[in-house]
């Protein structure tokens, strides 16, 4: 019959024995997942522009670079204009052109200066040698040093974050 003399040793324990499994655990978790640096080269569809991503932990939706957004209704939905503009590293030309998709759905983004709603559309990516098509909220990044970043949402499907590490990978959709 098991003793109830000391329940806090057992509970000590259980949580050790729960740690090493995890511990041990994660090198084959690691090795099903590829691992990015925290800033990596990708191509924006549908021009396949190669510009920098920032792979962002602390955003949950990614965000891409865009000006001139219109909100405009086709066929009966809600639609969004916007002009992508992107400095292509490869070229280091500006890529500009202008785009339509269906609106996805709008994200509220609180901040500093109050509270500003985004239109989130699907866009196609290109990390590596894998295609994503993922929501993007669309936001004008001019002041920002990377017009694409990543979120969670993305990441989860990605793979994991070495923040020591920067351009680990070429894109090669």
């Amino acid at each position: 019959m098991p003793s109830n003399k000391h329940p806090e040793r057992r509970l000590a324990l259980g949580v050790c024995l729960l740690a090493a499994a995890q511990w041990l655990a994660l090198p084959a978790y690691a090795d099903t997942k590829k691992v990015f640096g925290w800033v990596e080269e990708g191509l924006v569809f549908p021009d396949k522009v190669a510009t920098k991503f920032k792979l962002d932990t602390g955003a949950l939706t990614s965000s891409i670079h865009a000006e001139n957004i219109e909100r405009f209704e086709k066929d009966g939905e809600d639609w969004v204009r916007f002009t992508l503009e992107l400095d292509d590293i490869d070229t280091e030309e500006e890529v500009e052109n202008r785009i339509e998709r269906k609106l996805v759905r709008d994200l509220t983004v609180r901040g500093a200066a109050g509270a500003e709603d985004r239109p989130v559309v699907m866009m196609k990516i290109c990390l590596g040698d894998q295609m994503f098509e993922e929501q993007f909220s669309l936001n004008d990044r001019d002041k920002m040093n990377y017009p694409v970043l990543l979120g969670r949402r993305t990441l989860d499907k990605l793979g994991l974050v070495d923040t020591t590490k920067t351009f680990t990978v070429e894109p090669s959709c």
